[in-house]
């Protein structure tokens, strides 16, 4: 069965899949399918590009956080679109407390749809922007990780997502070929919001050639309370 393909980049980035949570990301990848028919949530659509492009991808920050600890935490998603990595990361992980941050009304019901049909306890959903909600003072600084894929620029991303994370926390972009000068031309905004880039961590998946990249920031120092900024001023003038 071609789901043993996440199953062994599963175990390369280790973690033990049962048969339950094998069998979830089959029903994650037939729910992703059939609501794709009616909203366009994904490109992907291949069965074993899925497994590889978007759940196994999705695992790879998987190390990072078993690495500090995943019982009783608490990962935020921001930007969490169909819930990649957010709800693929909770079905590996569910010691892990998962919050998938989305703004688009319709991927939002696709998400409580899944998470109602899979039957997951661990994860819940917010309809919000990121700017907006990261300004509330109970969620700033109050989650142990924050991860984002493919929402933005990372100068605009870490102003969305470091407002999150508690000081002695991670945020973990996952990111492609534009990791490092991406990395680079961040490193002022990072810092200004109590971050510090820790590594960039090169991830392989079979014969792709897009080699995927994850940039691990450590939350080192409180964001200031001026940020993020609203008014899609992270966006149109990153810091």
């Amino acid at each position: 069965m071609e789901m043993s393909i996440l199953y062994k980049y599963a175990r390369d980035f280790g973690l033990e899949l049962d048969p339950t949570q094998e069998e979830l990301f089959e029903k994650y990848y037939a729910l992703l399918i059939e609501w794709n028919e009616r909203f366009n949530l994904t490109a992907i659509t291949d069965y074993t590009q899925v497994q590889l492009k978007h759940f196994a991808d999705s695992l790879s920050a998987a190390p990072i956080l078993c690495r500090a600890g995943v019982q009783h935490k608490e990962l935020i998603d921001v930007g969490a679109g169909a819930g990649m990595p957010g709800l693929a990361l909770a079905i590996a992980l569910p010691d892990l407390r998962v919050t998938l941050l989305e703004a688009t009304g319709k991927k939002v019901r696709f998400l409580d749809q899944a998470i109602l049909e899979l039957g997951l306890e661990n994860v819940s959903t917010v309809q919000a922007r990121a700017e907006e909600f990261g300004r509330i003072p109970a969620q700033r600084e109050r989650y142990d990780f924050a991860v984002a894929r493919a929402v933005a620029p990372l100068r605009t991303l870490v102003e969305y997502a470091l407002p999150f994370v508690k000081v002695g926390g991670v945020f973990v972009a996952y990111k492609a070929v534009e990791a490092e000068p991406e990395t680079k031309s961040a490193q002022h905004a990072v810092s200004v919001l109590g971050g510090h880039v820790r590594e960039i961590i090169p991830v392989e998946l079979g014969d792709l050639e897009d080699v995927r990249r994850l940039v691990v920031i450590d939350k080192q120092a409180h964001t200031p309370g001026s940020y993020p900024r609203g008014g899609g001023r992270p966006r149109s003038k990153p810091l």
